[in-house]
């Protein structure tokens, strides 16, 4: 019996020893999926909370756990309501992320916790002040909206409006004619677009080209790139996603995006390290590092920190009445627009009918002549998929819209776990469809888009045929 409580002790001391080493491990050098992890956490919560308004616990629980990887679901979280920032811990103990929240930014990510390296990025910038539509006032000008009762029925169908849908908005011949709303959610809570966000940034390089500041063949964009077949790489290029790059857009593991997003402070040192694997324009490669360096190259043109981080303000945002439109940086102060735009899905709507219009907003031409031709236009290196604006013209799920009896020139502004806006500019249609819907689920938006275009070309019909 002697010898088996020295054996149980031993056994207790070898596992005690082993937990210490262990926590020591976490503590001091935790693997970089768990730092992931945390990061994506923090980063997530932070938003909704600050931009959106919405319950943190609910957050955590909604948006973090229940669709992401399992390791998700052992984050603890510690909001400061007062100093506007979240920190996450794996079991509340190892392994800390962290993200910030500035007034006018939104959130950024802040991997190495130096909170006043974040703030010092973005302090004592000008924002102009764009005023709340008047609820009196027809949208765009205003927020009034008057639905039509047919269509508000198909968007009402959870089959078509399919999971996790928290936005729905139905733009036709300049108004919103439907929209909805999910539970918790309505035309005042402004969402997260995710890669949507790329198309916004494809624009503010329009209006710097419109300006005649930038032009798509424009090489040698960076210092970095001198020297090496790097600087060959033009503005069209990556504009089109065939730059030559590599870049792993892979996610759930630790891959070049979400070291990116999650585990670097200057996401663009990151994306300017990548190698080429291909010759400039031979090869495409859909990458949120080449929207991160696109940020880099126009936000360099505009002569300094101000005047660069006031831009999507007062160049887009506030011409067209987008006051909800948060578009957020990195910790050095450089916007990560591969990802991080928030908005309402009225304002994300004032964006697409930006592109129904062909760019011009009022009389007013804010894109150049082509640009939104060219956003859909397909690519031959992506083999149809890719526009050469940062848009897609093919929509999600990769069929020939064609197959969902859409028209042939309908593209896409398509985002993360299910964010979409089918542009048609030919039938004065925009659909914009915002929610939590992991692709694993398969939904597609093109049925609903079709039905919509149903019910359009019945009431066209009816009209045609009334007497006069």
């Amino acid at each position: 019996m002697r010898r088996f409580y020295r054996l149980a002790a031993w056994a207790l001391s070898l596992l005690a020893f082993i937990v210490v080493v262990g926590a020591s491990w976490l503590i001091v050098s935790p693997p970089a999926l768990l730092l992931v992890g945390s990061g994506y956490a923090a980063k997530i919560v932070c938003s909704n909370v600050f931009i959106a308004g919405r319950d943190p616990a609910e957050v955590l629980a909604e948006d973090v756990q229940a669709p992401g990887h399992p390791l998700l679901k052992l984050m603890r979280q510690a909001v400061d309501f007062d100093g506007k920032t979240v920190t996450t811990h794996l079991f509340g103990l190892f392994a800390p992320g962290h993200a910030a929240f500035h007034e006018g930014f939104g959130c950024s990510g802040v991997p190495d916790g130096d909170f006043r390296a974040a703030e010092q990025a973005v302090s004592d910038v000008p924002l102009p002040e764009i005023p709340a539509g008047d609820p009196a006032v027809a949208w765009p000008d205003g927020e009034a909206v008057t639905p039509d009762a047919r269509l508000a029925a198909l968007l009402a169908d959870p089959a078509l409006a399919g999971p996790g849908m928290r936005a729905l908005v139905v733009v036709h011949d300049g108004r919103i004619v439907a929209e909805a709303y999910g539970e918790g959610y309505s035309a005042a809570t402004p969402l997260l677009g995710w890669s949507m966000t790329k198309s916004v940034n494809a624009a503010l390089i329009g209006r710097l080209m419109q300006a005649g500041a930038l032009s798509p063949q424009m090489d040698n964009l960076f210092p970095e790139w001198r020297g090496d077949a790097r600087s060959k790489i033009t503005l069209a290029q990556l504009l089109a996603m065939e730059s030559g790059l590599a870049f792993n857009e892979s996610y759930g593991s630790v891959t070049d995006v979400t070291r990116m997003l999650f585990l670097e402070p200057d996401m663009t040192r990151f994306a300017l390290s990548l190698p080429l694997e291909a010759n400039p324009g031979e090869k495409f490669n859909y990458s949120s590092g080449t929207a991160v360096l696109l940020s880099r190259i126009w936000m360099g043109a505009l002569g300094g920190r101000v005047q660069a981080l006031s831009f999507p303000a007062k160049a887009l945002f506030a011409p067209l009445g987008m006051a909800s439109a948060v578009m957020e940086p990195d910790e050095t102060g450089i916007f990560v627009g591969s990802s991080y735009m928030y908005a309402t899905a009225r304002d994300w709507a004032r964006f697409s009918l930006l592109l129904l219009n062909d760019g011009v907003w009022k009389g007013s031409r804010m894109l150049p002549e082509g640009f939104v031709a060219a956003m859909a236009t397909p690519t031959e290196v992506s083999a149809g998929a890719y526009s050469r604006m940062q848009t897609w013209t093919k929509g999600p799920g990769g069929e020939d819209d064609t197959d969902h009896g859409l028209p042939d020139e309908t593209f896409w502004v398509l985002g993360h776990d299910g964010q979409s806006a089918a542009i048609i500019p030919s039938r004065r249609l925009a659909v914009i469809r915002l929610g939590l819907t992991p692709s694993r689920l398969g939904y597609r938006p093109q049925p609903l888009v079709r039905r919509i275009l149903d019910v359009l070309d019945a009431s066209k019909l009816q009209a045609d045929q009334a007497p006069t």
